[in-house]
This record gives C-alpha cells, structure tokens and sequence, in this order.
C-alpha cells in the first residue's frame, strides 16, 4: 500500500467520524407518585439501548404517599419505561417492573424534554 493511499484512508476515516451523526441530548422528567401503603422501588429502563436509571445497582425509593421527580439526561426520541416494585416485594409491580422483565400497555415515554403527567402508582 502506498503512503499517498494510506493518508487519503486516515483522512477519509478521520472525516467520517467527524460528521457521523451523534445522539441528540435530550432529557425527561418522570412525576411518580406512590399511592400504595407501602415503600416502593423505581427504576427507568431505555428500551432502545441497554441503559438503567439511576444505574450502578441503585434505584429511586418512594414512601407511601410520595410524589418524586425524577429528572433525566437521555437520548432524544429515547423509549423509557417505568418498573416499580412494592419494596420487598418483586412480585407485586407496576409498569415493566423490576430488571425491565414484564410488557406493559402505558408505561413508557419518549425523551423529548418536559415532564411526565404524573404516575399514580395505586394498589
């Protein structure tokens, strides 16, 4: 290979990288009020790459009768679905529940900036 040939292909590659379209940040509120008598764990799932919030084997905790909110830094145009869980109680869940397992009908949202109606977690 000729070095004229090898600097036109690290600068084609070069170039390419540089105008390769990148996620758009974006980012999401989720209002999520725990209605149930008892705690509650919350996580949020992305369904359109393998990402958690809040990550690192964490998760947001709720008290019965709490309102939280739940700001994101996400992917634009990003899926993400609630999973809560009764706290001590995985098999008593709402949303995908816990680890993003279940299908759920109305529990996910689009990253497009602004904020969840709120999510009225009920028994």
């Amino acid at each position: 290979m000729s070095y004229a040939f090898a600097r036109r292909a690290v600068a084609a590659l070069c170039l390419a990288t540089l105008f390769a379209p990148a996620a758009q940040a974006g980012d999401v509120t989720f209002a999520i009020k725990n209605s149930h008598p008892n705690a509650m764990r919350v996580e949020l799932y992305s369904q359109d790459r393998d990402y958690v919030w809040p990550g690192d084997n964490q998760d947001y905790y709720l008290n019965d009768g709490e309102t939280k909110s739940i700001p994101l830094s996400c992917n634009d145009g990003e899926s993400i679905c609630y999973g809560a869980w009764v706290d001590g109680d995985e098999g008593t869940y709402w949303g995908v529940g816990p680890g993003n397992k279940e299908q759920c009908d109305d529990c996910c949202y689009t990253c497009s900036g602004g904020e969840t109606e709120e999510i009225d977690l009920v028994p």
